[in-house]
């Protein structure tokens, strides 16, 4: 039998961040070799992580990668806070984003390697990790601005036309995360969903009624009310966030022009 030595053992620890014991035995299952053991602790200890993906992951973190003229806004999931701070795992997190800045624009489908990425956290946490979702994003001649909030768990990127600094655009991206007045459904009013004005409109429209005035009186009053609620949602017409007296547009300029922007929170469906 190959004798084990505690640095072998020690160095194994390391690399999954399993315990001692548990090092130990695969050494010596493997007869010594460190990296049959490697694996043989990674197909052992992947296949009890299967079995706890009923457990919910709902901390986790947003993780942005930018190259060249494409972004990528990547969520990651786990089940606790302290693991959703460690190093290892934000860390984790970055580099599947970086992996994605290599698929189709739009929603990626994670690859064997990002997987794999994850499932190394799995194994040393003995946590639900997972893939929540993944947007990449091309913009050739655009700009990109983006924000992460100091937990991690919130984030913002835009992608613009024009001469927008980049100082500006990760302020638009904080504006974006704060969510104040609301968070933006829409670039401006014309993209706000159909559905989500027409709520609006009804429900504006059923207060003015019940209030006792007149149908042609009552549409007045939501007509005007929804300029106001688009003022509210539409993130070029709201008031921004750092100096509420301009406009997210005024604080672009003139010359920039918001192609798409993305706002992700850790749990969120989308």
């Amino acid at each position: 039998m190959a004798e084990i030595s505690a640095k072998d053992v020690m160095k194994l620890r390391n690399s999954t961040g399993l315990a001692m014991m548990e090092c130990k035995k695969a050494l010596t299952e493997a007869s010594g070799d460190f990296e049959q053991a490697e694996n043989l602790l990674r197909i052992k200890l992947k296949g009890k992580m299967d079995k706890r993906t009923e457990r919910a992951a709902a901390e986790g973190c947003i993780a942005v990668a930018q190259r060249g003229d494409s972004l990528v806004i990547a969520e990651i999931r786990a089940e606790t806070d302290f693991t959703a701070k460690n190093d290892q795992f934000v860390a984790m997190a970055q580099k599947v984003a970086e992996m994605a800045l290599d698929a189709n624009d739009g929603k990626v489908t994670p690859t064997d390697a990002m997987n794999a990425a994850v499932d190394n956290i799995r194994i040393s946490t003995g946590e639900n990790c997972a893939i929540g979702r993944i947007h990449k994003i091309s913009s050739p001649g655009g700009k990109f601005g983006t924000y992460i909030h100091h937990d991690g768990k919130t984030g913002a990127v835009i992608e613009v036309q024009g001469d927008a600094s980049d100082e500006t655009l990760r302020d638009v991206c904080m504006h974006i995360t704060a969510g104040v007045p609301a968070v933006p459904l829409g670039i401006d009013a014309d993209s706000i969903p159909a559905e989500a004005v027409e709520k609006e409109k009804n429900f504006r429209l059923q207060q003015a009624m019940e209030s006792g005035k007149p149908k042609e009186i009552a549409e007045k009053i939501v007509e005007g009310g929804m300029r106001k609620y688009f003022e509210e949602v539409a993130l070029t017409l709201q008031p921004f966030v750092k100096d509420p007296s301009k406009t997210v547009a005024e604080v672009l300029g003139k010359g920039t022009t918001v192609k798409s922007f993305h706002r992700w929170m850790v749990g969120e469906e989308g």
